[in-house]
């Protein structure tokens, strides 16, 4: 494949410490790289590097002549004083930019719902972040570079990305490197992942799920003190294989060669034991809310209803999820739960042990312990805390949340945004309350600190509630979810699955009704409009029963392609070293097995689609 850029003996070094020290990449065309690694260990400066925004101190960047390329930055670079549409397509007429069908996708996707007119001042942090992102991706780019492209969009535009990414280029075409913490996402639009680490970049074949599977057959074969975090990778490489319904269609080699690795590793969480740790601690009653509404004032006299008729029946040990739009009415339902919000109708019971704790984005309790150290803050707290049925010090804890020793004597006030975060977490913890809230935690989060954080919050016997727009820590610690569509509170049997199907229905079915009446009239409802969920199945019953039969064609024949190519590995290692040509000629034949692999496992995967 050809080269599009690279980094040749990469030096940087900033005045406190060495970032990287020789680091040579490339990017070939058909590259989709994740990068991954822990906060401060360069995964934004080895972009900017390779982006053009930062010069090596040693070493060069090289760039093929004529490339192009794309790069969305962390922070908001927009201008205020434009309007939405000149944002993204500058001084373009529309009957320019509405010709081109790459332009439509991406405003119908991304910022559809926003006003074109309106003045980029005018919009949150999260509509600003799609317009960027539409800027971006109207653009013709042979390489895009995307750092932290997820921060503040919701599901259905993380979803909508990722599927946009996915079929922007051809498979053999274009350039794609994106760091990020959202896990779901590197799985779903990524083929190869570096690891930024101790001043060195390590490359790894696939996605996140093959990534973690490589890391741990690494740790395995590592130093001592690498066995807390190859534990660590077990249990998260266990859920990769056993948790989460959207890890269940990956190929199938993998899963295979992960099985010998968790043979020997337990379920993430023993929901039975917590269930009843938690009923001891809480109670049978936490909180009921039964037949709920809320609704606020408007300044002409009249009402806004946000939510309608809403029951939850809470139970001890509960972990839900909790899914909607932003101003669905998330926030509204917390506030029923904790008490801060009263219903105008129905009402809501809290059984009198329940003792709810919130871990918000703001990090509202570290302001007033700004000026302490680490230590003293945690010294204010309990002596011990209960993990994995052991007893351990706060600092104990801590070092499992990521700190050193070091770290401990440093004020709040200089920690990074997420040792804040952690710091955050922790505190919360030592006060033991039974019921846990936690609003968008993997915010300011690397996924070393997101996979600690987890492995923490599997041991924790009480109420878990969970609202992000992360799905990948969505699955991972809740058991099942619910959404707030419309006003009504709804079960998922399916999961972030059918909330994305539900929210696609909705939005169809609002715009069908926008063009019926474009002025506002009203209409009655159709069938399709009062039942949003009620979707056409996408394959019909004879295209799912011939997916199936190909299916298994498929795995039979990625099965002896995978012994083929052990096989020329083998001979590859038996033969005479000094016979270059023999050596080529099995090279050769080893590639072109490998070609075919990936053919038949790209197949597998669309013929997966068809039969889920």
């Amino acid at each position: 494949m050809a080269h599009l850029l690279g980094g040749e003996s990469l030096h940087v070094r900033f005045p406190t410490r060495t970032v990287f020290e020789g680091v040579t990449v490339g990017v070939n065309e058909g590259d989709r790289i994740g990068i991954v690694g822990r906060n401060g260990d360069g995964k934004s400066t080895l972009l900017s590097l390779l982006g053009g925004r930062l010069e090596p101190d040693a070493g060069r960047v090289t760039k093929r002549s004529g490339i192009t390329v794309g790069y969305l930055d962390q922070s908001d670079v927009l201008d205020g004083q434009d309007s939405v549409g000149r944002a993204i397509v500058g001084d373009a007429a529309e009957h320019e930019w509405a010709s081109d069908p790459k332009i439509r996708d991406v405003v119908s996707g991304l910022v559809g719902d926003l006003d074109w007119a309106a003045p980029v001042a005018s919009l949150s942090g999260g509509q600003r972040r799609r317009v960027a992102l539409a800027k971006l991706l109207a653009g013709d780019w042979d390489v895009l570079m995307l750092d932290e492209p997820t921060n503040h969009l919701d599901v259905g535009a993380i979803t909508w990305l990722a599927e946009h990414l996915k079929r922007r280029w051809s498979r053999t075409a274009g350039g794609l490197l994106t760091v990020t913490h959202d896990r779901w996402f590197l799985d779903e639009v990524t083929s190869r992942t570096w690891e930024v680490h101790d001043g060195v970049v390590e490359p790894f074949d696939g996605g996140y799920a093959a990534y973690v599977l490589q890391r741990v057959e690494r740790d395995r074969q590592a130093a001592a003190a690498e066995a807390k975090r190859q534990n660590l990778m077990r249990k998260e490489l266990a859920w990769l294989r056993r948790g989460a319904p959207a890890r269940t269609s990956k190929p199938k080699f993998r899963i295979e060669a992960a099985n010998e690795l968790i043979a020997d590793v337990p379920p993430v969480r023993d929901t039975v034991g917590l269930a009843q740790m938690a009923v001891s601690r809480l109670g049978k009653d936490v909180v009921d809310i039964e037949d709920a509404s809320v609704s606020y004032p408007l300044p002409d006299g009249g009402t806004r209803p946000v939510l309608r008729e809403v029951t939850w029946r809470i139970a001890p040990g509960e972990r839900t999820g909790i899914l909607g739009v932003n101003g669905a009415g998330k926030s509204t339902l917390l506030g029923l739960v904790t008490g801060a919000v009263q219903p105008t109708e129905g009402r809501v019971k809290r059984g009198t042990t329940v003792r709810i704790a919130t871990l918000t984005q703001q990090l509202d309790e570290l302001e007033e312990v700004a000026e302490d150290r680490v230590s003293e803050v945690i010294g204010r707290k309990r002596t011990s805390y209960v993990a994995d049925g052991k007893e351990m010090t706060p600092g104990q804890l801590l070092e499992r949340l990521g700190f050193t020793n070091a770290q401990l004597s440093t004020p709040v006030k200089d920690l990074s945004g997420g040792q804040k975060r952690r710091l955050q977490l922790l505190m919360i913890l030592l006060d033991e309350p039974n019921v846990l809230i936690l609003d968008e935690p993997s915010n300011d989060l690397d996924t070393d600190m997101l996979a600690a954080m987890e492995d923490l919050l599997d041991t924790w016997p009480g109420t878990l509630l969970v609202v992000s727009h992360d799905r990948y820590l969505m699955e991972r610690v809740t058991d099942q979810q619910y959404a707030v569509l419309d006003g009504r509170f709804r079960h998922l049997p399916g999961g972030i699955d059918e909330y994305l199907r539900l929210e696609a229905a909705h939005d169809a079915g609002s715009s069908r009704r926008d063009q019926a009446n474009p002025m506002g009239a009203a209409s009655s409802p159709s069938a399709s409009d009062a039942a949003p969920d009620a979707v056409a199945p996408r394959y019909s019953g004879a295209q799912v029963r011939e997916a199936q039969k190909e299916l298994k064609s498929v795995e039979r024949k990625l099965a002896k392609l995978e012994e083929a190519k052990q096989a020329v590995h083998a001979r590859m290692a038996e033969h005479d070293q000094t016979d270059f040509q023999g050596l080529g000629e099995l090279s050769a034949e080893a590639s072109s097995t490998q070609e075919e692999i990936d053919a038949l496992e790209e197949r597998w995967m669309e013929l997966s689609e068809i039969v889920e």
